[in-house]
Order: C-alpha cells, then structure tokens, then sequence
C-alpha cells in the first residue's frame, strides 16, 4: 500500500484563493454568490481533516471544480443578463464640509 502525500499548505491556500477570485470573475449575482459560499463552506468542512488521503481527494476534486467554474465564469459573462437591483451599491451622501 503507498502512502499519499497530502498537498501542502500553500498549495491548498492558493487553490482556494483561485477558486473566490473565478467565484467573483462570474457576471451573475445568483451564480457569484453561490460559488464564494460554497467555496467557504467546502474549505472550512476540510480545515479540520488531518487524514492525508482525504486531503488529496479534496485538493483533486478541488482542482476539477476549479476547472469547470473557470469554462463556467467565461460563459457567463459572455451571456451575462441584466444586474439585479441588489447589485447596485447603495449611495451615501456626504454632508457639506465631511469628508
């Protein structure tokens, strides 16, 4: 039986660092939101696993998905639709004289 050898720390880092900047790349609200939780929630589920074969499991399926959100995010913003209007950033008025 051969060991697996788990990826290193940084090497998941910048798999999830990779995954919420193609998360955020996407023109859709509904899809954007959607993959940064899920990306959140799948990272912080495997933070506490310690067990080497899964983490390569996890690290594997993450570079798949990585993968496929990237060919996803071009389609969508090729084939963007409208903004909603939650997207739209709330005004703030300043008062004469503050900054």
């Amino acid at each position: 039986m051969s060991a697996v050898a788990p990826p290193s720390r940084r090497a998941i880092l910048s798999l999830y660092t990779s995954l919420l900047r193609t998360s955020r790349s996407f023109s859709s609200y509904n899809f954007r939101e959607y993959f940064l939780q899920r990306t959140r929630e799948n990272f912080k589920a495997a933070q506490a696993e310690s067990d080497p074969a899964k983490l390569a499991a996890f690290y594997s399926e993450g570079k798949k998905e990585l993968a496929v959100l990237r060919r996803s995010a071009i389609v969508n913003q090729l084939y963007g639709g409208w903004r909603l209007a939650i997207e739209d950033e709330p005004r703030v008025e300043r008062e004469r004289g503050v900054n």
